[in-house]
């Protein structure tokens, strides 16, 4: 097996569908030796800043010396950003190795009941990570947390970044019962930390935290923040992304000394791609990339982007009203976020999403012409038309769906090519 025929290989499990549950995933697991009992973990749930703040506890952890492992999803660009270690993908090598050995044991399982991608893919990482003998894994969930394939492991601390709708079909369509999912990866006796502030899902947690024992530190904004523990990732969720690492670092020293230099400088030196990202495109254009994918991203997008001290470090270039490529999934309340963004644009490309489930271009230039009559608006059928059409702009904000944003990263030179492999985002029930 090459490695292009172990991608083709994962392309084939998504016939699979996606589904919530453990019992697939602990079976695996097993027959590949339990690698999770070797390894000490942070698990990561939330809403919106799960990757942000894995990113931050890695960097911090890496400062300090540990060897650490980094477990995230989706993927911009290489299916092989998922599982890193030092921030080194997993090498191809290995991930053909991988991929050959868990086949052998797929055959084990009946076809209504087979493993689906995410669940092979969260066993292919802890065997790589147990291998390359990591003395910490950042581990992100996928879905939920109470039955998504991460929650196999007892980790040394339990995060919950925030709540806000999005999955609704999945996890529930209120906020406490989209915490009940969440908070289902808080286990007994393990410290939890959560930056939530919405007091319906604040309830959820700190009740599901009490009753399996599980001591809990909400983590709120802190208006005298040292300036010198600044994220060097742009906009004020950020910082509270930052300011939960830290507590949860803090919870940690007993077992994991780091101390505040070293705090600091892994905040400082943090790489997170696709978020606020600012880049430079041909002949000087600013260009910002953010994969503002629910309603809460695109809050967040809009306050960065009205307080321009927030987009860290400022540009004076990035000004709005601005030039907006925008592409949707259409399983994501595309209305409202378009209704959040167009009083920032003076124009707007709609695009639609490498993906099955996108939002129609023409669909969303409609809703942002309705948002904001004065803008000028085009439906594009690519996303090389728009950026060809956009050529001219000064400052260009690439935003919606991650998928979009890994495409933009690919056709604008900044990321090495993966032909496919983003299409290997791309999931749906059990069929």
């Amino acid at each position: 097996m090459n490695y292009a025929q172990a991608i083709e290989f994962l392309h084939g499990l998504q016939v699979f569908g996606a589904q919530l549950g453990l019992e697939n995933t602990r079976r695996l697991a097993a027959l590949a030796g339990n690698p999770q009992e070797k390894l000490r973990f942070l698990h990561v749930a939330g809403t919106n800043g799960k990757g942000s703040t894995c990113a931050l506890l890695e960097s911090i952890y890496r400062t300090a010396g540990l060897r650490v492992g980094l477990f995230t999803s989706p993927h911009l660009v290489s299916f092989r950003e998922r599982i890193q270690v030092n921030r080194q993908f997993i090498p191809e090598s290995e991930l053909v190795r991988r991929v050959e050995e868990i086949q052998t044991r797929l055959r084990q399982f009946p076809d209504n009941a087979h493993p689906t991608l995410f669940e092979v893919t969260t066993v292919l990482a802890l065997q790589h990570f147990a291998a390359e003998g990591c003395d910490l894994v950042i581990w992100e969930t996928g879905l939920g947390g109470r039955l998504d394939a991460t929650n196999i492991v007892t980790p040394l601390a339990s995060v919950i970044t925030n709540i806000a709708l999005d999955h609704q079909s999945w996890l529930g369509d209120t906020l406490g019962k989209i915490a009940a999912e969440k908070a289902g990866i808080l286990k007994p006796g393990i410290p939890g930390i959560t930056g939530t502030d919405a007091p319906e899902a604040l309830r959820v947690i700190e009740a599901t935290a009490r009753k399996i024992g599980a001591p809990l530190t909400r983590v709120r904004p802190d208006p005298d923040e040292d300036e010198s523990m600044r994220p060097a990732l742009g906009g004020k969720h950020q910082r509270q992304n930052a300011a939960l690492a830290r507590a949860t670092v803090e919870a940690l020293q007993p077992q994991i000394p780091v101390t505040q230099e070293q705090i600091r400088t892994g905040l400082a030196t943090v790489r997170w791609p696709g978020r606020l990202q600012r880049v430079q495109g041909p002949q000087g254009q600013r260009i910002l990339l953010d994969g503002a994918h629910n309603v809460a991203g695109a809050e967040a997008l809009r306050a960065a982007l009205t307080d321009r001290s927030e987009l860290h470090p400022s540009d004076p270039e990035m000004i709005v009203p601005a030039a907006f490529i925008v592409g949707f999934l259409g399983d994501k309340e595309w209305q409202s976020m378009c209704g959040i963004l167009a009083p920032l644009a003076a124009k707007v490309f709609t695009v639609p999403v490498a993906s099955e489930r996108t939002a129609a271009a023409g669909d969303l230039a409609a809703a942002f012409q309705a948002a904001h009559p004065g803008a000028e608006v085009v439906a594009c059928s690519t996303l090389a038309e728009a950026l060809a059409a956009a050529r001219g702009e000064p400052f260009l904000v690439i935003t919606g769906s991650l998928y979009l944003v890994g495409e933009a990263l690919e056709q604008l030179g900044l990321s090495p090519a993966e032909t496919g492999e983003r299409a290997l985002n791309e999931w749906s029930a059990r069929r």
